[in-house]
């Protein structure tokens, strides 16, 4: 079956799955979101956040780029996580990488990418930041592996440099930062236990905006 044609069957089956168990579904789902996570994952088709998450519609605001980023001058990435945290009110922020990922693997290579070049820059400039630690890795696939959870930790740092999120975790304590990492070959998802504290004392002295004590 032609793949695109089967889209629309497939979305057709789901939404009567849906009314089967409540005719109100999709008047209820209209209605607004809620959701108390912010998801900020790759654009990998492998890694779908819901799919690997159980997450229901509504409970989950997704942004995905290649290869998780939140660089400092990405609109893009800066506009969502503005919106989730001082519209939508979410407790949670993971970003989520994932083993095998193709921007951390383009990003190890010494080639020209084109576009890609300003972008996988900041993965460069992660490495470049680790090079100590992942150099003394002989095994090339440790190194990319470790790479791949670097540059989760370095995303979750860019996020708390963020207006947003130290004026409102100031006054609330929220939202949460938390890295993920998603390991392809046997599905698990990863906490990486990154501690968020620890990593704002280490950066107030440069990117505190001197409101008050985080």
């Amino acid at each position: 079956m032609n793949l695109y044609k089967q889209i629309f069957e497939n979305n057709q089956k789901w939404v009567e799955s849906k009314l089967a168990v409540d005719e109100n579904y999709f008047q209820n789902l209209s209605k607004g979101q809620s959701p108390e996570i912010l998801y900020i994952g790759c654009s990998d088709s492998r890694v779908t956040a819901e799919e690997m998450t159980g997450i229901e519609p509504g409970q989950m605001f997704v942004h995905r780029n290649v290869a998780n980023l939140v660089p400092n001058n990405d609109g893009n990435s800066a506009s969502v996580i503005e919106y989730a945290i001082s519209h939508l009110k979410v407790r949670h922020i993971a970003v989520c990488g994932h083993y095998f990922c193709g921007g951390v693997k383009a990003a190890m290579q010494a080639q020209d990418l084109g576009i890609l070049n300003p972008w996988l820059r900041n993965i460069r400039d992660v490495y470049r930041t680790h090079r100590e630690e992942l150099n003394d890795i002989a095994d090339e696939d440790a190194r990319y592996k470790r790479l791949v959870e670097l540059n989760v930790q370095e995303q979750c740092i860019n996020v708390v440099k963020m207006a947003s999120w130290q004026k409102r975790f100031i006054t609330e304590g929220l939202p949460h930062v938390h890295g993920w990492v998603f390991d392809i070959q046997t599905g698990k998802l990863i906490d990486l236990n990154i501690d968020v504290p620890t990593i704002v004392k280490g950066i107030r002295e440069i990117y505190d905006l001197g409101t008050t004590e985080i």
